[in-house]
């Protein structure tokens, strides 16, 4: 291996060791003190690690000390808060996680996924954005669990929204143009179909998508468990204190989860990947199915006028239904929003009808032009 690469790699290991230690002396928190100690301690190791090869290329070589441009970050993050730093060896464990996969798969190795661990370990730190603030942390946990309910509100919300106002505009368009009841309700149908089939297409690509890298990740993480448990219980442990928990309730949360192998999944799935597995067992066709539904409702909103009137009387009906169906959608909009009702409304009334009139605008021309 070429030499200056060792050397700067094992430089690299040297500084990263040195600001993880740093930063743990300047802190209050003695769990954050223990997770980023823990980790220097790691990098330590990986130095000398580096070091043997160094010396075995150069047997003079010593140990290097930290750079000037570690201390300067150093220096930088006592007076501007040592987060950016927290940041730069979030993206070096990340750089060292590619590194080491790459070098596993030209080697013909499988990676084995620990090669992530530290990264976790950092960013679940980086996550607590305050690092001089102590304990408390645990309450920002529950605030991460993504509500079922809400976003089965967002979902009928957008769905519906989507449908009323994009086949609000092709209807007004088509009729702006003074075309007969029979082709504004051809068009609205098809506009109405073709809207709906690609939204649940749509869901459905995503849902599965999601499931599939989800199932992935929990697969990888299985077999770490399997090949290590030890590893992954220390792994755990770490990830408990860097949010929030004391050594001793983070030890004795993963002891408890480690009772039992599921139990040790579950945990590894929660606090390492941050999968929700009720997502995970998701239906991508029941999503798929109640996005067709969704925006199917909102579509037929400004069609069904022109089945039973016709002309100028349809077109006014069939805004009045939509003035009505916009208004109930940005009313609904303030359940996940928390602002006036009166407020979302309008505001989504002006929206959805000034499309409207654009497209109605434009069909006008369109029309006048065809029949000149």
């Amino acid at each position: 291996m070429d030499l200056k690469k060792l050397k700067g790699q094992l430089q690299i290991e040297v500084d990263t060791a040195f600001l993880y230690e740093s930063i743990a002396v300047a802190q209050s928190d003695e769990n954050l003190i223990r997770v980023l100690e823990s980790l220097g301690q790691i990098e330590k190791g990986h130095a000398a690690q580096m070091l043997e090869k160094v010396v075995g290329i150069e047997p003079s070589y010593k140990m290097p000390s930290p750079s000037l441009r570690a201390k300067l970050q150093l220096k930088l993050g006592k007076i501007f808060g040592y987060g950016s730093i927290i940041s730069s060896l979030s993206n070096i464990e990340k750089q060292f996680a590619v590194n080491a996969i790459k070098n596993k798969l030209k080697s013909g190795e499988k990676p084995n996924g620990f090669e992530h661990n530290h990264l976790k370990i950092i960013e679940a730190v980086n996550d607590n954005a305050a690092l001089n603030v102590s304990g408390g942390l645990l309450s920002k946990f529950e605030s991460r669990h993504k509500s079922v309910g809400g976003n089965a509100l967002r979902a009928a919300v957008l769905g519906s929204n989507d449908g009323l106002v994009s086949n609000m505009s092709l209807v007004m368009g088509v009729a702006g143009a003074a075309v007969s009841n029979n082709t504004i309700l051809l068009t609205g149908s098809a506009g109405l179909l073709a809207g709906a089939i690609s939204m649940a297409l749509g869901e459905w690509l995503s849902v599965q998508s999601s499931r599939e890298l989800n199932q992935r990740q929990i697969d990888l993480e299985t077999e770490e468990l399997a090949a290590s448990p030890e590893e992954e219980k220390k792994e755990l442990v770490l990830l408990y204190q860097a949010k929030g928990m004391n050594k001793e309730e983070a030890q004795k949360l993963a002891e408890k989860a480690f009772e039992n192998p599921q139990s040790a999944i579950e945990a590894i799935i929660t606090e390492e990947l941050g999968i929700d597995k009720k997502e995970l067992g998701g239906s991508a066709w029941e999503a798929a199915i109640a996005s067709f539904i969704l925006f199917s409702i909102g579509a037929i909103i400004p069609l069904y006028p022109f089945i039973i009137l016709d002309g100028k009387n349809a077109i006014y009906l069939s805004v009045g239904s939509s003035f009505v169906g916009l208004f109930g959608i940005g009313a609904a909009i303030t359940l996940l929003t928390g602002k006036s009702a009166l407020f979302s409304g309008i505001r989504q009334v002006s929206f959805g009808l000034a499309a409207a009139a654009i497209t109605y605008g434009i069909g006008s021309l369109i029309g006048v032009s065809l029949a000149g």
